[in-house]
């Protein structure tokens, strides 16, 4: 069971609703064991919530912030476009080699998300973020076809998450940074 000391429900609830969903996922993971871990009233779940789906788009809307604080110190120490575009690749490895990893909770949700809800409504927006992560340096960077490179830079990065959790590989993602580089020094020549 969760601590119950100075957190409120509502974080209760939402770290033992990430804890298990991230492990176990979305549609395996039942009320009762959230409200067991939190240790709350099934009606703070829904007086907070209202329903699972809100629950588990209050979970992904905290994994985007999570991504976002990494993402955002990574670039901190690029200067460059091409090291803004390497940097994201940085952020990755560092989160692929986390015990525990378990892949793209975004993907994992919306494996089994009914289409036009608010799981994948969250899932694009991050998966819009993480695109533009690509395009914007890119572009700086002066390249004939940014969105080109953007997109292929994006497929480097599903498939170094991928290669990370379901193979074990921790390091795809500096295997999909060497390629990153490779892709964006040909792009610029």
């Amino acid at each position: 069971m969760a601590s119950t000391g100075t957190a409120s429900a509502s974080d209760r609830l939402l770290q033992a609703a990430g804890e298990l969903f991230y492990a176990e996922g979305v549609h395996s993971v039942g009320i009762d064991r959230i409200i067991e871990r939190a240790g709350v009233a099934k009606a703070s779940l829904y007086n907070t919530f209202g329903s699972k789906e809100s629950l588990v788009e209050a979970y992904l809307h905290q994994r985007h912030e999570r991504m976002r604080a990494r993402v955002a110190a990574t670039l901190a120490e690029a200067t460059t476009p091409r090291e803004r575009l390497l940097a994201v690749f940085d952020a990755q490895a560092r989160q692929v080699a986390e015990p525990g990893y378990r892949g793209c909770a975004f993907v994992a949700a919306s494996v089994e998300a009914p289409p036009g809800g608010a799981v994948g409504r969250a899932s694009h927006d991050y998966r819009s973020w993480v695109r533009s992560l690509f395009v914007t340096p890119a572009r700086e960077l002066g390249v004939k076809d940014p969105e080109t490179l953007a997109r292929r830079l994006h497929l480097l990065f599903d498939g170094a998450s991928i290669a990370g959790w379901m193979d074990g590989d921790h390091d795809a993602a500096a295997e999909a940074r060497r390629a990153a580089a490779e892709l964006i020094d040909a792009a610029a020549r």
